[in-house]
């Protein structure tokens, strides 16, 4: 979701790629959330962090606590920023309908949004 909102809301000021420690594939439920806020997320591929060896990075931001702790070393002069979110899949997990698991997804989203929509201030301030 954090690479949709940064596609979507500052595509002309950066160049944003989704990865992990391992790739999950998208989730349905994480698609028809963004498409609801009108981004359209299907095209996106789960990667993962290995598939990145040798791109130039000039900035990492881990978004859970697991990425945070075993995210690989960083090439030179990249910087990680460790923002936390709630991992919506599971919050979601012991939800009792549908809907009540979408509330999980739909809140983690606008959260989302909220943070990338002030990306450019965060990453002036902590370059």
């Amino acid at each position: 979701m954090a690479e949709g909102w940064a596609r979507h809301l500052h595509g002309d000021l950066v160049e944003a790629s989704s990865a992990g420690i391992i790739a999950h594939g998208l989730n349905p439920l994480a698609v028809q959330v963004m498409e609801e806020a009108g981004v359209d997320i299907s095209g996106q591929q789960s990667q993962r962090m290995a598939e990145f060896v040798g791109v130039p990075l000039d900035v990492v931001i881990t978004v859970c606590g697991h990425a945070d702790e075993n995210c690989p070393v960083l090439p030179g002069n990249c910087r990680k920023l460790h923002v936390p979110f709630d991992d919506p899949p599971s919050l979601a997990r012991n939800a009792a309908s549908e809907e009540e698991a979408l509330e999980q997804y739909r809140r983690v989203r606008d959260e989302i949004r909220e943070f990338v929509q002030g990306l450019p201030d965060v990453l002036v301030s902590e370059g």
